[in-house]
């Protein structure tokens, strides 16, 4: 089997998406995959490990949404940056890594080892949401004295909420821009 790897986390990935973390399995991953049980378990030392390698690489997806996010620094408006963010954030596979990290006690327990606190997701997202204000603020289109860093946790709480439990049908963009727009009011400076 060629990359077996991305074939079973891209498996594992259909299977939360369509299924939710309740359908995860190793049979019904490798099933997924075409392939037989024990390559999983050539790959990785146990469904955990598979797991938590699944959330770290899909995790590691933010690092690419973050260097764009920040490149957009001083374009258009921070709102409408920050809302297509969040858009793309939770409309992509997070908001399921997010249910299969609190839904497995075991996954949690195994990804605290490397990472004690926050939630794997949310707390790159925050990162990333904090990093690009951190820009703004620096170009002058947020106020000095702005927290960014409680900014970014609001904004990814909101958004969070505003995302979860609607079972593929996304928030209207309105919407979005409406959270952003609140919890921005007073901190922009935009012309």
């Amino acid at each position: 089997m060629r990359d077996a790897r991305r074939q079973l986390f891209d498996a594992a990935e259909r299977i939360l998406l369509r299924d939710g973390p309740n359908a995860l399995t190793s049979r019904a991953v490798t099933t997924e995959a075409g392939c037989a049980k024990g390559v999983l378990h050539r790959h990785f030392a146990d469904f955990d490990a598979f797991l938590a390698e699944l959330v770290l690489d899909r995790t590691a997806r933010i690092d690419a949404q973050a260097a764009a996010l920040r490149e957009s620094a001083g374009t258009g408006t921070v709102a409408g940056n920050l809302a297509d963010a969040l858009t793309t954030l939770f409309g992509s596979v997070a908001l399921a890594i997010i249910g299969l990290v609190t839904f497995r006690d075991g996954l949690r327990a195994r990804l605290r080892r490397t990472r004690p606190t926050g939630v794997p997701m949310l707390t790159e997202a925050t990162a990333m949401l904090a990093a690009y204000l951190t820009a703004e603020r620096d170009l002058g289109r947020i106020t000095p004295d702005a927290d960014v860093d409680t900014l970014a946790l609001t904004l990814i709480g909101s958004g969070h909420l505003l995302f979860a439990g609607r079972e593929g049908t996304p928030p209207e963009p309105e919407a979005v821009h409406k959270v952003v727009t609140t919890i921005l009011n007073g901190v922009t400076q935009e012309p």
